[in-house]
């Protein structure tokens, strides 16, 4: 098979485009390189350098090559960044990505993968949270995404596109030869492992009084190699199905302070850290139930502990800053 991976040059698309060359499918990325490095996208793939909203270039693609699907991960993705600048996240997430849409449908491609986020349920009424849960997040991040999600059912309805939207809870861990990081970084795991690494002097809390155990934040972690296999399972099932909505998250959740510990306990490192106020914007408790992937399509995470999770980031982590790392 043939597949477009969009974002392929990022932690996530860079990892899913590698587990499709794996499973022995032809791979084209297409990144502008706004935020993701040429170094994540996998030998064996090729690369077009643009955006989604390059038209001439992404239809000239489009008719030149007969794709089977499309994986569409490009986005600006950090939701304290959404806050203080909403309409480039509309702009890069929503209306780009509409653009985009259109052009597949022009081109007559109408099966893709949508990368979208557990942010587009806000703060829950209950958790572990359901695919049926009431959709109302709490920042602009999650509102671009959801604006897409609803223009897939409408085009799916409409205009026979067949799409899965994959709620991604929080995606953590390294694959052998990859792993996350992001400039600047804004996920806690890999900010974390900074500091164990000697890379940053403390980890920053942003919130402690939370109405949770500790004060903290709950979030669910899910490995990047399991959240890739539930793409390729999705890729299969769009042969047959039209529309799929699923969450991907392991249903256990796991407090900043929680994980803070983990990093230490699985580095044996001290974490020194520094409590700040709350950023906007910020659910208090995120957690996935995954049954209903797990019974439709037989996705099964492998990594089911979050000291696993750790340990394969920071493997990778280690190798990423071999020359830099403190023996501490």
């Amino acid at each position: 098979m043939n597949y477009l991976v969009t974002g392929g040059a990022g932690y996530i698309g860079g990892i899913v485009a590698a587990e499709l060359l794996r499973a022995g499918n032809k791979v084209t990325v297409l990144d502008n390189l706004c935020r993701g490095r040429r170094t994540s996208v996998p030998e064996g793939a090729s690369f077009i350098e643009a955006g989604i909203a390059d038209r001439p270039v992404v239809e000239r693609l489009l008719r030149n090559d007969s794709f089977d699907g499309v994986l569409h991960f490009a986005a600006l993705i950090e939701a304290g960044e959404s806050m203080k600048s909403p309409e480039r996240f509309f702009t890069n997430n929503s209306a780009h990505t509409l653009q985009f849409l259109e052009t597949l449908l022009d081109c007559g491609v109408n099966r893709v993968v949508f990368s979208s986020t557990a942010a587009v349920y806000g703060n829950p009424e209950r958790v572990p949270i359901e695919e049926s849960a009431p959709l109302r997040p709490t920042n602009a991040y999650g509102v671009s995404k959801l604006i897409v999600e609803q223009a897939l059912s409408w085009l799916s309805d409409l205009r026979g596109l067949r799409y899965a939207s994959l709620r991604y809870f929080n995606a953590a861990g390294g694959a052998p030869d990859r792993g996350e990081s992001h400039e600047p970084e804004t996920h806690l795991i890999p900010r974390i492992l900074d500091v164990a690494a000697g890379i940053a002097p403390e980890i920053t809390l942003f919130g402690t009084d939370y109405p949770t155990p500790d004060g903290t934040c709950i979030r669910d972690y899910i490995h990047v190699l399991d959240l890739a296999s539930a793409h390729l399972l999705a890729l299969r099932a769009l042969e047959t199905k039209q529309k799929l909505i699923y969450n991907l998250g392991t249903g256990s959740g796991f407090s900043v302070r929680e994980v803070i510990e983990a990093v230490a306990r699985v580095t044996r490192r001290e974490i020194p850290v520094r409590e700040m106020p709350r950023r906007p914007g910020d659910p208090a408790a995120l957690v996935a139930s995954s049954a209903k992937i797990r019974e439709e399509l037989g996705w099964k995470p492998r990594y089911t502990s979050l000291d696993a999770i750790i340990e394969s980031a920071w493997a990778w982590h280690q190798t990423r800053y071999l020359d830099r790392i403190s023996a501490r």
